[in-house]
């Protein structure tokens, strides 16, 4: 019997806590192996650390000596890495390039490959909870659409498609994106910047991604979004406008909400004070009062603040029946100032 081998391409924002959660729940996964590619000779802590937990280090050839000479001793090289891999999941922003240069050669060996949500045009578009059921044996590439693109996808799924799949008159986005990850130093804003619409009728690629997502499912929705970059390194915020074919209440949408396993809610305004709750009650840690199986129900299982923050400040109590005309994106609708009882939902 052939081993479960899971080779992960990159150790950055992505690829560091996934190899540290492959090789947490090995055992339960079922794998044999874990092993992780690095390809600049740095970061010897967070290395070693994975190399702690189980995970084996791969290196291209010529680096091997350098990593060596770094205090990092390599388990194997690249190519005998992607060789006996099972899975081999790209969290590099390379993705596309290096299916075609590398991983085309491997797909008599390999029985996925799967890349993160930049790489558009990498294989079929997945997102959890959203099209689960179009994923086949049959789909060697998958494309994990990303974390802006599960949150509008998970809102449209909730409030809109789960009364029914021609529901959706159409859905506007506003992303408004931390200028990075805390673990970066890179790219960081000194202030609000402000998104081109170079996707055509899309605008941003989270409203065109989205659309293709669904388009698995043989829908084709009416998105729209917009994106801005803001200079904190909390979590993104998403204002929303979705337009309905068939009525509905505000108490409706909140109990819609609340049914949703991967939805939180909180009463808390302030992005920082939502992202803080994570290290102090232990980020990716099993939660203290969940009995439920991790891999079955993440939601319940791990308590983790990179997640998006959804400010939908809409108060409105009557039933949104017909389209009307967009109102103007104004501070008391998720920009600040929120209405009375307005209520921050998680994802």
């Amino acid at each position: 019997m052939s081993k479960k081998i899971v080779h992960v391409v990159g150790t950055g924002t992505i690829g560091e806590p996934l190899v540290g959660l492959l090789t947490h729940y090995q055992k339960e996964l079922g794998l044999d192996e874990v092993t992780f590619h690095k390809h600049s000779i740095s970061d010897r802590p967070k290395v070693k650390a994975l190399i702690g937990r189980g995970a084996k280090l791969v290196v291209d050839d010529e680096k091997r000596d350098g990593f060596k000479a770094a205090g990092m001793n390599p388990a194997m090289s690249h190519e005998q890495a992607l060789k006996q891999a099972s899975v081999i999941i790209d969290c590099s922003p390379k993705g596309i390039e290096m299916k075609e240069k590398i991983y085309k050669h491997y797909e008599h060996n390999t029985l996925g490959f799967i890349a993160q949500g930049s790489e558009f045009g990498f294989g079929k578009m997945y997102a959890r909870g959203i099209n689960d059921e179009v994923i086949t044996a049959h789909d060697q590439y998958i494309q994990v659409v990303s974390c802006n693109t599960h949150n509008l996808s998970c809102l449209l799924e909730t409030l809109a498609l789960s009364d029914g799949n021609d529901n959706l008159i159409e859905g506007t986005f506003v992303c408004m994106r931390r200028a990075n990850d805390i673990s970066q130093v890179k790219d960081f804003c000194p202030g609000p910047q402000v998104g081109t619409h170079k996707e055509g009728r899309f605008g941003t690629h989270h409203a065109r991604d989205a659309y293709h997502l669904f388009q698995t499912k043989g829908l084709e929705l009416n998105l729209f979004s917009s994106a801005v970059k803001l200079n904190t390194q909390y979590m993104h915020s998403l204002w929303f406008d979705l337009r309905l074919k068939r009525p509905t209440t505000l108490e409706a949408l909140k109990t819609k909400i609340k049914a949703n396993d991967r939805i939180a809610i909180t009463d808390k305004k302030d992005a920082n004070t939502v992202f803080s709750f994570g290290p102090r009650s232990g980020a990716l840690r099993p939660h203290p009062q969940s009995n439920r199986d991790p891999l079955k129900h993440p939601h319940h299982a791990y308590q983790e603040p990179r997640g998006g923050l959804l400010l939908h400040a809409s108060g409105r109590q009557q039933p949104v029946v017909e389209p009307r005309r967009r109102p103007a994106l104004h501070p008391s609708q998720g920009l600040g100032n929120p209405h009375p009882g307005a209520e921050a939902i998680l994802l």
